[in-house]
């Protein structure tokens, strides 16, 4: 199973203000998802970032800024993990098998980041919120990670089932493969507590693309009558 737990964006803070910058964002990512924009001041995120109040207007002109870097923190984060998963579809055109190769590769990758990277609950947390409160911070994210990603995973849909990828069937498709793994993330308490985990580390990560990858290979077959399974662990 691929590890991604310590994946990071492609950009590195260096400098001293790059990484009180950094800081400051990773504090707002953390205490937005975890008490609400409106319940989390600035002095907060300061303090929790070990950074001046200050610091927060000099970086990103306000609390909004933060939001928005926060997001484009989100949105760089997934591309990075998802990147080498959805961006090698061109090569699977005109090849079912690769293609159904591709999507088992990138619902593992999706399993090895939501589920066990302890980062990514951090990301979920905030994503949630902004689902259920809109903000011009979930147009950033939308518009850099969920349409993108979910129209190139339609496509390699149609490149391994023959099935339009733009179709509302296909989307709806796609959809449910991108919630199942979520649910682990969001249900993550729940799920420990019923399958008497203590944890949901790499072992347990694993289990998961077991079960999913079963999944895909079951709606695989009853589009294709293709008997092929996910990778087994």
């Amino acid at each position: 199973m691929i590890k991604l737990s310590d994946a990071k964006p492609p950009r590195h803070a260096t400098s001293p203000a790059e990484l009180t910058r950094a800081a400051l964002v990773r504090a707002a990512l953390k205490l937005f998802g975890r008490q609400g924009f409106d319940g989390t001041s600035t002095r907060e995120i300061a303090a929790e970032a070990g950074a001046n109040i200050g610091s927060i207007a000099y970086h990103f002109g306000g609390k909004e800024g933060l939001r928005a870097a926060a997001a484009d923190f989100i949105v760089e984060t997934i591309q990075a993990v998802a990147g080498q998963a959805l961006n090698e579809q061109a090569a699977t055109a005109g090849d079912p098998e690769a293609a159904r190769a591709q999507l088992f590769a990138a619902l593992e990758r999706m399993v090895g980041f939501v589920v066990a990277s302890p980062q990514a609950g951090e990301i979920v947390q905030f994503v949630l919120r902004e689902l259920s409160h809109p903000t011009a911070a979930l147009d950033r994210i939308y518009d850099g990670v969920f349409e993108p990603a979910h129209r190139r995973l339609c496509l390699l849909w149609e490149q391994a089932t023959g099935e339009p990828a733009e179709s509302e069937r296909t989307r709806l498709t796609v959809f449910t493969l991108i919630g199942q793994v979520i649910y682990f993330r969001i249900g993550r308490e729940a799920v420990m507590r019923r399958m008497g985990w203590q944890d949901i580390g790499a072992a347990e990560a694993a289990k998961v693309v077991a079960a999913t990858t079963d999944n895909l290979g079951a709606m695989l077959a009853a589009r294709k009558g293709v008997g092929m399974k996910g990778p087994r662990q």
